[in-house]
């Protein structure tokens, strides 16, 4: 090799050299500016939590005080404990628990059965079937309210907690059932194809491929239903009138008093009752992130 040749191709490599760094370079810029956005951002919206955690160990007067007082001095550590002895707290969680638990087993139960077949099943007017179901989530509840309240009066299911779970089990949530379709689409046909040919039927062929395939998707809708059902208001709110069915969220409204409130109790009880979803959050959140990323890879 002459020596241009040798010059010419060090040249090369040294302006190769210099792109990969100057490319290494860009993209940590990059980096650093994304994260220093997200941490921004994240700090932005976690300082009212944050202001609601510290004021849940405050008295009145402290929250209150201007200029703002971010650290309690000193804590109320009382006011965690009060929460359950003021009301029947207890009784309230109890009944969150147990429509979240029907509305869950409801969505997990029946909405993936009618996404399997709306997924992997031919019949006549499917596609239709399907649109009109997506089309249920445009319609507001605020249209559906008074006609839904006729019903269930008519039924004598006022202050009980059948509006709340039986139309759950008639395929009620539309968001669920799209959701476990798209992520059915994604399972390869083969899987079916050789358990039918080993001869699998299709209630086996779901239990023993599509569900343990779908456990992403599954976690996702369990979030969702947990999330909406534990903090839903409106609902228990027109349906029950007794304050022993009432449910968390309506149970924070009786620490608002005509002439005052215990904004400390509050704040406690409000942080109480979100500590389950950021558990079940932190916990699954994988699963979650994965569902959701894999439904609609597929159409």
């Amino acid at each position: 090799m002459s020596e241009v040749q040798r010059r010419t191709t060090g040249g090369l490599m040294a302006g190769l050299g210099s792109l990969r760094t100057s490319k290494r370079a860009r993209q940590a810029v990059n980096a650093v500016l994304i994260y220093t956005i997200l941490t921004l951002g994240a700090v932005v919206f976690l300082i009212p939590f944050f202001w609601q955690v510290t004021s849940a160990l405050k008295t009145n007067a402290q929250i209150f005080k201007y200029p703002i007082q971010w650290i309690p001095t000193p804590f109320v550590w009382d006011n965690i404990p009060r929460v359950w002895m003021v009301l029947p707290f207890a009784r309230f969680f109890q009944n969150t628990v147990f429509v979240t638990a029907c509305v869950i087993t409801a969505r997990l139960l029946v909405n993936t059965v009618v996404a399997y077949g709306f997924a992997r099943k031919e019949f006549w007017g499917k596609n239709v079937l399907f649109v009109v179901l997506l089309g249920t989530m445009m319609i507001p509840y605020q249209v559906t309210m008074i006609p839904l309240f006729i019903i269930f009066r008519a039924l004598k299911w006022i202050n009980t907690f059948a509006p709340l779970t039986v139309p759950e089990f008639l395929a009620h949530d539309a968001f669920s059932i799209f959701l476990m379709r798209q992520f059915f689409l994604t399972i390869p046909n083969e899987l079916e194809e050789s358990a039918v040919l080993d001869g699998a039927r299709s209630f086996t062929v779901f239990r023993r491929i599509y569900l343990p395939l779908s456990k992403p998707a599954l976690i996702s809708v369990t979030i969702f239903a947990f999330i909406n059902t534990w903090n839903e208001f409106v609902q228990p709110l027109i349906y029950i009138n007794s304050p022993k069915k009432y449910t968390l969220t309506l149970g924070l409204r009786l620490f608002r008093g005509e002439y005052s409130t215990e904004w400390g109790l509050l704040m406690s009880a409000s942080v109480q009752v979100i500590i389950p979803c950021l558990v079940l959050f932190f916990l699954t959140q994988r699963y979650f992130v994965e569902g959701i990323a894999l439904t609609g890879m597929k159409s």
